[in-house]
């Protein structure tokens, strides 16, 4: 299991995890152009999915704030930030977040993701989500991650299902996107089914 503590921690740790297609590793400073271009690029592609943009959401300043934030969460084992890039070519594709770790009784997280528009169907979400897996029942020691989407979000729902989340309900309600209190559908998958 992984601990990261101590306050000299400025950035979460040099890391890579590598799969067929993609890897994926912990935001730095260097990414911001390029994140903010993708991001741009796919504005009006994401903001259906996503919660309000906020005026400065691209800005270097605004991403300076996000990696200082996540770094935070590492530390304090909260949560967990990556980015996704194709393995060939090294773009930036996407990003993923691990977010709301319960340790305790519960040793769970949350799990979202987002990938660039001319990114999209390409399997670097479905790549990413099975690194992420790998490194939370591994390295982590959760027994349980969560995700929840839109039910009109059928890409989504099918990243979760292709890498093996269950169905288990649906949530009225549950998140604020695009400005709007949004009903969504809830997934789950457990330690013990990843490791099958």
């Amino acid at each position: 299991m992984i601990r990261l503590l101590g306050s000299g921690l400025i950035s979460p740790p040099a890391m890579r995890l590598d799969g067929p297609s993609c890897y994926i590793r912990p935001p730095l400073p260097r990414d911001w152009r390029e994140w903010a271009e993708v991001r741009d690029a796919s504005r009006a592609f994401l903001t259906p999915w996503e919660p309000t943009w906020p005026a400065d959401a691209l800005t270097r300043s605004a991403f300076g704030r996000r990696l200082r934030r996540q770094a935070q969460e590492w530390r304090d084992d909260e949560g967990y930030s990556f980015l996704i890039f194709d393995r060939e070519t090294d773009a930036l594709v996407g990003g993923l977040g691990l977010t709301n770790i319960r340790r305790g009784v519960a040793q769970m997280g949350t799990l979202g993701y987002w990938v660039g528009q001319r990114y999209a169907r390409r399997g670097y979400v479905s790549g990413g989500v099975r690194l992420v897996l790998d490194f939370s029942f591994g390295h982590l020691g959760l027994h349980r991650i969560e995700a929840a989407c839109l039910p009109t979000n059928l890409p989504s729902r099918g990243v979760l299902e292709k890498v093996g989340f269950t169905h288990e309900g649906y949530a009225r309600g549950y998140l604020r996107i695009d400005g709007t209190w949004r009903d969504h559908v809830l997934y789950a998958i457990l330690d013990s089914e990843w490791r099958r």
